[in-house]
């Protein structure tokens, strides 16, 4: 008896235990999981939060490297610029420093008259205005039929293609997706600056100017930067030798030649030539052909282009 009794309580025992242990595994199977569940979820997070990270820290010195490049060319085009301002400045000063020792010396004749020393002082600002309004006023001060303000415009199909430059891109949230260079109609515009340019592949082409209205040519000018506020230090790819003709109808017609000439890159940057045939019929339009640069291997680039002359009676 004594050892069922002991069986029996030892059978009692054990279903117990069991039954514990299946309502504690059953606990914590609805309590461990999910907060392990959560715990892989957290960690995934977190890896992948320090990747992207990573990735960012990788990308980012190439976007810094290439905004310092972006900002140190704009530095040294403003550099340059800068010291061009400072020598024309310069120029001013010592044109100011004759002027006014050229006053001193005849100051004996005003010499304790306030009256004559307030006029020296006028003329003095007179001059130093006559000279800055010189300055800011257009060298060539002749009509410039090839305008595009005015109405001249650049006739496509009597044009050079455009020189493909494949560094030249258009960028959208750091990613370069369309090749972007000027049209040729900034040759017609007044504004120029490094970059500001048609450039055409080679050294020889052509493009096909419609004037604002008819006139006689007499003359045509030539723009092209210094080497002074050049980005690379030289102007290789200006014009060199080039020639103009005009077109007698409607800008498809018969071609007459109006002259050939030498762009000089050690000159000013802004040349006007004479052309060599005159012309008894106005014209609409002007052809002009580059037929050799300064040495580049690549490329041509122009900056402007003008055309000068007597309107036509008939508008």
């Amino acid at each position: 008896v004594t050892r069922s009794r002991k069986i029996i309580l030892s059978m009692m025992l054990a279903l117990t235990f069991l039954v514990v242990g299946l309502r504690s595994h059953q606990w914590l199977k609805e309590i461990e999981f999910p907060q392990k569940s959560r715990q892989v979820y957290a960690t995934i997070a977190e890896y992948g939060s320090r990747l992207y990270n990573y990735q960012a820290r990788l990308r980012m010195p190439k976007e810094q490297l290439e905004l310092l490049k972006k900002e140190s060319q704009t530095l040294e085009n403003n550099f340059r610029e800068i010291l061009f301002l400072i020598e024309q400045i310069d120029v001013l000063k010592a044109l100011l420093r004759d002027v006014k020792d050229g006053v001193s010396n005849q100051s004996w004749s005003t010499h304790g008259d306030p009256a004559g020393q307030q006029d020296t002082t006028e003329e003095m600002l007179n001059l130093v205005n006559y000279v800055l309004k010189k300055l800011r006023e257009d060298q060539v001060q002749m009509a410039d039929y090839a305008l595009k303000s005015a109405g001249a415009s650049i006739i496509e199909a009597g044009t050079s293609e455009s020189y493909k430059n494949h560094k030249a891109k258009l960028y959208w949230h750091g990613i370069g997706f369309l090749n972007y260079e000027m049209p040729p109609d900034i040759i017609l515009q007044p504004d120029v600056y490094p970059g500001k340019c048609w450039a055409f592949p080679g050294s020889q082409g052509h493009t096909l100017v419609k004037l604002a209205r008819k006139i006689i040519p007499t003359a045509v000018t030539m723009e092209h930067i210094s080497e002074k506020v050049s980005p690379s230090g030289n102007i290789s790819s200006a014009p060199k030798e080039f020639s103009v003709y005009g077109i007698m109808k409607k800008c498809e017609g018969e071609e007459t030649f109006l002259g050939q000439f030498i762009y000089n890159k050690t000159g000013t940057t802004v040349q006007t030539f004479k052309l060599q045939r005159a012309v008894s019929e106005s014209l609409l339009c002007v052809k002009l052909k580059i037929l050799s640069n300064w040495g580049h291997p690549e490329y041509t680039c122009l900056y402007r282009f003008r055309v000068h002359g007597t309107p036509s009676v008939h508008t």
